[in-house]
């Protein structure tokens, strides 16, 4: 019998809508994904967040901290003063301008950290398997030290790992899909695991994943190019799910969703496993 390849399948946005979360739960329990991320600021995940009880071991379940979707579960004055989070491109400007150093402002992003970190244990019953970010934000210079400062006073060193957006240059440029988002990260990301490590916790090694997220590339090819040139460690993130109309409200990324929802089901992923020699397991790092 050969030998397989370890590597992460990753769902992102679990609770953003139920039409994702249910889609996140079938693909699960086919054994067609290895971990997911909660974002337990949106309404959907204490409704959904039982469903994934019966999935203990089989899939990791992690936070998909979030800044840029939906209302934070407490006031935020300086980045949130209209009760909802700004888009990513007002966080990427205030990260830019080094507009998140103010005491007053990390102090708010900690607590909503603290928030949202909470709002998983109390649905779940248990820490995080792991920590990434919604759209990235969790590496991001300025909230990537308040994050960790979190996670390192709830005693949660050791025992969950970050996940690392960046990948190696050589693997981005074989991969032509998603090539310049890949870059972007990349570059937005620089330092994040060696601050990290720095702090007692563990991170993949190889990220993949990125995708236009319409319907201008087949699924069957996003993937195709995901599971290639990985990495020591790797994490392949995705983003299936039924469409709904919370889904449609809350979220442009519609039909691409229930596109891979159909791929990661197919007998045609089964066999890009299968001939790549890939397991998918819920813990690579």
């Amino acid at each position: 019998m050969g030998s397989f390849r370890n590597v992460i399948l990753c769902a992102d946005d679990f609770g953003l809508a139920d039409g994702v979360s249910r889609g996140i739960v079938e693909l699960a329990a086919m054994g067609r994904l290895s971990a997911t991320g909660a974002m337990t600021n949106m309404p959907g995940w204490r409704r959904a967040a039982g469903d994934l009880k019966p999935l203990e071991g089989r899939i990791a379940v992690g936070l998909h901290l979030n800044l840029t979707t939906g209302s934070p579960l407490g006031p935020m004055p300086h980045l949130a003063a209209s009760g909802t989070f700004p888009a990513l491109k007002d966080i990427l400007l205030k990260t830019l301008r080094r507009q998140f150093q103010p005491e007053e402002i990390a102090q708010e992003i900690a607590q909503e950290i603290e928030r949202q970190l909470d709002a998983f244990e109390e649905a779940h019953g248990k820490p995080p398997a792991f920590v990434d970010g919604h759209q990235h934000v969790h590496a991001l210079p300025g909230i990537r030290s308040t994050l960790i400062q979190v996670l390192k006073g709830r005693g949660y060193a050791g025992r969950l790992w970050l996940r690392d957006p960046s990948e190696r240059i050589a693997a981005i440029l074989s991969r032509p899909i998603g090539r310049s988002k890949a870059l972007i990260v990349k570059s937005l990301s620089s330092g994040f695991a060696r601050t990290a490590h720095a702090a007692g916790f563990a991170t993949n090694q190889g990220f993949s994943g990125f995708a236009p997220l319409d319907l201008s590339v087949p699924a069957e090819r996003v993937f195709g190019e995901a599971f290639s040139k990985l990495g020591p460690r790797p994490v392949v993130m995705c983003h299936p799910g039924y469409v709904d109309d919370e889904l449609r409200a809350l979220d442009p990324a519609v039909e691409s969703r229930a596109e891979e929802l159909e791929y990661l089901k197919s007998d045609a992923f089964g066999r890009l496993l299968e001939e790549r020699g890939l397991a998918l397991v819920p813990d690579a790092v």
